[in-house]
């Protein structure tokens, strides 16, 4: 939603609105003190980039009711909690929305993951209303269904989001150039 108003008040890409949003938050979970892995810089670009491209190839129908619309999106919304959840276990660091969730999760401890996430994607959903998105069912069901069906997710695996140590850029890199050596 905030890259879909941010996409439609400049005139960008969604994709290049999303990797402009993923570098604002990236500044913000600096200044929260959160590791900074290559997994951020490599999500804050090719998420944007894979959306444009996917979107031009339009591999998908779109939904033809609103209750097949409503059960594609909850799969969707299921598949995204586990592969967060397979991205995060590898300790290489997250997203950088990913990050400011875990970040704040490590300060609000009295809140759980899945009620922080429905605080920041309201907040985003918000922000993108004002800049020109669209709001609709599906918009909604996101910012509120996605942190409780994360929640669940995290714990049918026995996963706190919170307790994994992220590897650093600078130690990423340095495991890289030690390979190519």
């Amino acid at each position: 939603m905030l890259n879909l108003g941010l996409s439609k008040s400049t005139g960008m890409l969604y994709g290049t609105a999303s990797i402009t949003v993923s570098f604002t938050i990236l500044v913000i979970d600096i200044l929260l003190r959160e590791p900074i892995g290559i997994t951020m810089i490599i999500d804050s670009i090719v998420v944007g980039k894979s959306v444009d491209f996917f979107n031009m190839l339009n591999l998908f129908p779109k939904a033809n009711t609103m209750l097949s619309g409503i059960l594609m999106m909850l799969a969707g919304l299921v598949i995204s909690a586990y592969t967060q959840y397979a991205y995060m276990i590898a300790s290489l660091g997250c997203g950088p929305r990913d990050t400011l969730l875990v970040g704040l999760s490590k300060r609000i401890r009295f809140m759980p993951i899945g009620a922080v996430s429905i605080c920041l994607l309201s907040f985003a959903t918000f922000v993108g209303w004002l800049l020109g998105g669209p709001v609709g069912i599906g918009t909604l069901i996101c910012a509120f269904a996605s942190g409780p069906i994360m929640q669940l997710a995290f714990q049918s695996v026995h996963f706190d989001a919170t307790r994994v140590h992220h590897q650093h850029l600078a130690a990423s890199l340095r495991v890289l150039c030690a390979h190519r050596a």
